[in-house]
């Protein structure tokens, strides 16, 4: 007598299992929702902390540092890094610290057009990690 499996147990958990499911996925989020900020009306801007740090990618693909320029480019952010890395121990040494922490002020903040591609973006989070910032922020085109 040759053995034979009984697969109708197992046709009729699959189909419970399928029902399950059928009547389960029209329940799920099918979008995602993001709250984005609405442009600022008027000329009503607000003035930024004197601590802030935001690094801008211009369209050359030239980095800036608050104000200051010639900070480096994509490519070749070694200025930058050293930039960041000699205030961020300046800090230490002043003793400025994040609100509500013992820890030092590293906050930096990426503000990049919206015509520069992915990847150079991402070098320079890259850098800046490197210079020892955390937390890393994003920041829009018409934002200041």
């Amino acid at each position: 007598m040759k053995p034979n499996i009984n697969v109708t147990p197992l046709i009729d958990v699959l189909l419970v299992l399928l029902i399950i499911f059928m009547v389960i996925s029209p329940a799920k989020p099918t979008a995602f929702r993001a709250k984005v900020p609405a442009e600022p009306k008027g000329e009503n801007r607000l003035e930024s902390h004197p601590n802030t740090l935001i690094v801008s990618v211009n369209a050359d693909f030239s980095l800036v540092l608050n104000r200051e320029n010639e900070m480096g480019t994509v490519e070749n952010p070694e200025k930058i890094i050293e930039k960041l890395r000699e205030t961020f121990d300046l800090r230490q040494r002043e003793g400025i610290l994040r609100p509500d922490s013992n820890e030092v002020e590293k906050t930096v903040f990426i503000k990049a057009p919206k015509n520069i591609n992915y990847g150079s973006v991402v070098k320079v989070v890259d850098a800046i990690k490197l210079s020892g910032a955390e937390p890393i922020g994003l920041q829009i085109d018409d934002l200041q």
